[in-house]
């Protein structure tokens, strides 16, 4: 099976092949005059064609940013020079398969290839590139998308798979993480400073190797996953990647005091599930004189037959072949009496990707903007087809889509210039035409998406379909953190 007949190899989600600058000048609308500082979203581009079965999830990190000032837009387009893709660049071909296809074997260190393509957050003066199976995070210049280094200042951070949904506090410029891997513990926990000292770092011991993909963090707490979605353990053992849903073994939850210690980690028990993104979370009274962490996040729906009871064999299915139905849901964890209390926020919209006002991560939040995830008929066709504004106050939402020929990227929430309330700015990221084959990058009033974007600038290049993305505006750049 050649690249061309792979359906995220086409259209937008093809590779682009070139490193670019280009002032935007085309512009439908206007851009806002207090909309300044910087966009930037990481996602997969493959370099070089591979033998094997591609999946989305396999293409080398290029990050396409746009920085706005006073009306200005400027696109630029870098690959990550992870120690893959040099590798494969110095021998002018692929080393690696993807996850479909054996790891290499005669590559301990490096069985798949850290592609650092999922996610990337602005840290200590940086942005830090981050790939979702857990490798170093990779240094990268804001100015000009020059790869410049590892995020592994402190030996103990040396080869440790650091998840992509790392967080990084807005307001104390700390960097929280959690490692997971193969072998006991299982996982890791840490805190660095704003100025890259490792401050907190401990074992969290899981019963063996998982696969979670996220972490909330409070201003006092931090919250670590332990989801029965994980390793089919024969296949495991066999060395083979193979997914199963244990579907009678609980959710697990572990909340961990930020600077902690590994005694003081408590864990909570739900209902069994799997879930990619955390939306928030946060600290309660819970009436009693405890404290109760919330926790809201875009769990899938598990798919069921038609007796009702889960469909165990078909869901690990469904994320392999990136099948996408996700609801809105929120979790309480009691400090005081050590139990759980869940409830469905919203199982109507099918959303996923969400974002808030991130100076208010860990702060009870009353928005959420969650992308619009199209169901599809066919394998390998995920849809991000608009964009969903959830109002936690009212228990309502909004949601603005342009028919099914439009692909949006995950659009982090930019702050006004001298903002007044949470959700006072804008939502921006890029949008894939794929009648007239065209990108854009859409800025949309975060207060009312229903109107569309109040500007729609035309970038002359194509944008591949991509992941994450973070915003970070003109001051924290100057801040540095």
């Amino acid at each position: 099976m050649g690249m061309s007949d792979i359906p995220v190899l086409q259209g937008g989600f093809a590779p682009v092949t070139q490193e670019r600058v280009i002032e935007l000048t085309d512009v439908q609308g206007e851009i806002p005059k207090d909309l300044n500082g910087m966009y930037v979203r990481n996602g997969p581009n493959r370099r070089f064609e591979a033998a094997g079965r591609y999946h989305w999830f396999d293409g080398d990190g290029m990050l396409h940013a746009v920085q706005f000032d006073r009306g200005r837009a400027i696109y630029r387009n870098r690959w990550v020079q992870t120690q893959g893709l040099q590798e494969e660049l110095a021998a002018g071909q692929a080393l690696w398969q993807g996850i479909k296809d054996p790891p290499r074997k005669d590559r301990p260190d490096a069985p798949l290839k850290n592609t650092s393509n999922t996610d990337v957050k602005f840290y200590n003066g940086q942005l830090v590139s981050m790939w979702y199976l857990g490798g170093t995070p990779y240094n990268v210049a804001p100015g000009d998308l020059s790869t410049t280094g590892t995020l592994d200042l402190d030996a103990r951070l040396k080869g440790l798979p650091v998840s992509a949904h790392s967080k990084v506090d807005e307001r104390t410029g700390e960097f929280l993480f959690f490692a997971y891997g193969k072998e006991a513990p299982y996982m890791h926990y840490g805190v660095m400073d704003r100025h890259g000292a490792l401050k907190t770092f401990m074992p969290v011991q899981l019963p063996g190797p998982r696969l979670p993909h996220d972490m909330a963090i409070t201003p006092n707490y931090s919250v670590v996953h332990d989801l029965p979605l994980f390793y089919d353990m024969d296949a495991f053992n066999a060395g083979r990647h193979k997914l199963k849903f244990y579907h009678e073994m609980p959710s697990r939850f572990g909340v961990i005091p930020r600077h902690g210690t590994p005694d003081q980690i408590r864990w909570f028990e739900a209902k069994p599930t799997y879930m990619y993104h955390v939306s928030n979370a946060w600290e309660e009274d819970d009436g009693q004189g405890g404290t109760e962490i919330v926790m809201t996040g875009t769990p899938f729906r598990l798919p069921r037959d038609w007796r009702g009871n889960v469909d165990v064999d078909r869901f690990p299915k469904m994320l392999a072949n990136l099948e996408h139905d996700f609801m809105f849901y929120e979790w309480r964890f009691n400090l005081r009496t050590g139990q759980t209390r869940e409830r469905v926020i919203d199982d109507i919209i099918n959303q996923e990707f969400p974002v808030i006002n991130s100076w208010m991560q860990g702060y009870k939040t009353r928005y959420s903007w969650n992308m619009l995830m199209g169901r599809s008929n066919r394998a390998e066709d995920p849809r991000f087809c608009g964009i969903v504004r959830y109002d936690l106050e009212r228990d309502s939402c909004t949601t603005y889509h342009e028919g099914v020929h439009k692909w949006y990227s995950e659009p982090p929430f930019a702050p006004a210039d001298h903002a007044k309330a949470e959700d006072d700015g804008y939502l921006v990221g890029f949008m894939w035409d794929d009648v007239a084959q065209q990108s854009f990058v859409t800025v949309f009033d975060a207060r009312d998406i229903s109107k569309g974007p109040v500007a729609r600038i035309r970038i002359p290049v194509r944008v591949p379909n991509g992941f994450h993305a973070t915003w970070v505006s003109a001051e924290r750049l100057k801040r540095g953190y």
